[in-house]
Parts: C-alpha cells; structure tokens; sequence
C-alpha cells in the first residue's frame, strides 16, 4: 500500500521509494540489482520492485538504453 494505515510509516511505498530515491541521485544511474544491493538491508525485493513502478509511474525515475535505472530530468 502506499499509505498503510494500520502498519510503521517504515513499511509504506512512499517511505521507501523516498530511500531508492536517495540512492539514485547519490549513485546516478545503477543496474536494477546495483540499485537494490545498495537498498536491500532497508527493503525487502518485493517492496524494491513495488517502489520500482510507483517511481516510474508518477515519472521520476526511467530505465535507460543500457537498461539501468535512472532519474528523470
């Protein structure tokens, strides 16, 4: 969900596309798996693919030609 109301704010869409969000402007562009290694002791992979497609969705994050992810600009 992204904005559970019966659960920790720590476990919502919003707050942990917020930390994938941090990791991209402090890496830049990164491989799915590159990205989710930097996140993976914050999130779970499902919840990673969750923020995934919320940020590609409201478009502030795109995969690129050689298939990282990256921030829209």
């Amino acid at each position: 969900m992204l904005l559970p109301d019966n659960m920790q704010p720590e476990l919502s869409i919003y707050y942990n596309g917020a930390l994938v969000l941090k990791e991209l402007k402090e890496m830049g562009s990164l491989s799915v798996m590159a990205l989710y290694q930097s996140v993976k002791n914050k999130m779970s992979f499902p919840i990673f693919i969750l923020c995934l497609d919320w940020l590609y969705l409201i478009d502030v994050a795109q995969i690129n030609e050689r298939g990282d992810i990256e921030l829209c600009l």
